[in-house]
């Protein structure tokens, strides 16, 4: 796991499985928690780390309902998760998947767990919308696409967005449960004002990288993927960037699968 503060008021830890990232974000006397990284160690490590760097982390976020952005519950099982309305319903009607997902993981990969997940009562939030935190207010963004339940979260006074799963620069645009072609480039055009304007991006897999330009160069090669995949018949879509490994191969034939099942 590694740690990187970006912001006086912003650290970010990075997993090791999948570069998964978790934002702690501080306000005043409180922070909250965005996401969470994977490993049993990583969780523990959480709690020390941050209260070292002096922030007291009041509550916890997740940008959507896939199992490995609810882990820090983990890590924090006394503290309330906050999410979006839509990932609110999602979970409610999804009784246990995240945990046999989690689960299925474990086994797969040799991971010891000193007990289960268990979610809490959620605190819902309206997307789109604002949320307290200390002394300033973070905003909250309807972000459909890679999932139908997505948001992201824009931190005005450090210019800092967490963008989800969204821009990332080692994984292609997915489209996972509920996920939509339509949805997702909507979610690209209604984040590009925050991204030209971020001083740093986020992204949910990959680590923190520079808004403005760079990001928006991310940005326009998810843009000319979904163009492309929209289009792609026999899964000849060129992968941007340059991780064009057999994982990305794997996620962009999935894409195309999801892709043929919602036109059935």
């Amino acid at each position: 796991m590694r740690a990187v503060g970006i912001h006086a008021d912003v650290i970010v830890v990075t997993s090791r499985v999948w570069q998964t990232t978790a934002t702690a974000i501080r306000a005043g006397d409180e922070a909250f928690l965005i996401d969470s990284p994977v490993y049993p160690d990583e969780l523990d490590a959480l709690a020390a780390l941050l209260e070292q760097a002096e922030f007291d982390v009041r509550g916890l976020l997740a940008t959507h309902g896939d199992w490995d952005h609810l882990l820090a519950r983990l890590a924090f099982p006394a503290m309330s998760l906050g999410v979006g309305a839509s990932t609110a319903r999602r979970l409610d009607a999804e009784p246990g998947v995240a945990q046999r997902e989690l689960r299925d993981f474990d086994d797969r990969h040799y991971v010891k767990r000193a007990g289960a997940l268990a979610l809490g009562e959620l605190q819902e939030l309206p997307v789109p919308g604002r949320c307290a935190l200390g002394d300033r207010e973070l905003e909250l963004h309807p972000a459909p696409g890679h999932t139908a339940d997505s948001i992201a979260i824009w931190a005005p006074w450090a210019r800092v967005l967490v963008a989800g799963d969204y821009l990332s620069p080692v994984e292609i645009p997915t489209l996972a449960g509920g996920g939509s072609l339509v949805a997702y480039r909507e979610t690209l055009d209604r984040l590009e004002p925050l991204v030209a304007e971020a001083a740093w991006v986020i992204p949910g897999h990959g680590e923190a990288f520079r808004g403005g330009e760079p990001a928006l160069a991310v940005l326009q090669e998810d843009r000319d993927y979904l163009e492309a995949l929209a289009g792609d018949r026999g899964g000849e879509t060129a992968l941007p960037r340059a991780a064009r490994s057999a994982e990305q191969r794997r996620l962009h034939a999935a894409n195309l699968a999801a892709l043929h099942d919602a036109q059935r």
